[in-house]
């Protein structure tokens, strides 16, 4: 992977960290209920949900490729095209209501842990996000593993900070969002209108 395709995935993992997400949200309840050092839990869970569903999704995508190496273009535009959809659909959703957010009944380590793995593998829009999203950065021509290795540590490095700092601002943030969620969602649902739109004319 050259630094150029990692800088331009790094940015793209940044906005997809700060679009609001279950995960997010969970880091900012558990942070509020339980605070930062018991969330740490949360997180780590979190991170590796993440990074077992990058896995399922990059090695289900080198499984295809194996058979037939033209179908990353297809997956290119097709996964741009769901980008661009996923996009147009969070500029038009109402901002995060905290006041239906997960509330956490118990503090132990391995319910908060759960909570924030179940979380990262159980919605199924994370995995298609991922299908459509990984497959801009992908070059079949070098070691899928090591692209998985980057990909993912990349990923859950850049999760990981986030949700730490909405863990610990907790307080701070809920009233911002309830303010400023509709900014964004417009913001984000841009930025991933613009992935959607230009990383497949990358060639």
């Amino acid at each position: 992977m050259t630094w150029q395709t990692w800088s331009l995935y790094a940015l793209a993992a940044i906005g997809l960290s700060l679009t609001p997400g279950p995960n997010g949200l969970l880091a900012l309840t558990h942070g509020a209920l339980h605070g930062t050092r018991k969330t740490l839990a949360t997180i780590t869970g979190g991170s590796l949900g993440f990074g077992l569903v990058i896995g399922l999704s990059m090695f289900g995508i080198g499984a295809l490729l194996a058979n037939w190496a033209g179908l990353l273009v297809i997956m290119k535009w097709l996964g741009g095209a769901y980008l661009v959809w996923l996009g147009i659909q969070l500029v038009r959703s109402e901002p995060i209501d905290i006041s239906r957010s997960q509330n956490a009944v118990s503090a132990k380590f391995r319910i908060l842990f759960g909570q924030g793995l179940f979380s990262a593998i159980s919605n199924p829009k994370g995995i298609l996000f991922f299908v459509a999203f990984l497959p801009q950065f992908v070059n079949p021509r070098e070691s899928l593993l090591t692209q998985f290795l980057i990909m993912a540590l990349t990923f859950i490095v850049i999760e990981f900070v986030y949700e730490l700092t909405v863990a610990t601002l907790a307080d701070r943030i809920k009233p911002l969002l309830v303010r400023a969620g509709k900014n964004f969602n417009r913001v984000f649902g841009g930025v991933f209108i613009a992935i959607g739109v230009l990383l497949p004319l990358r060639g």
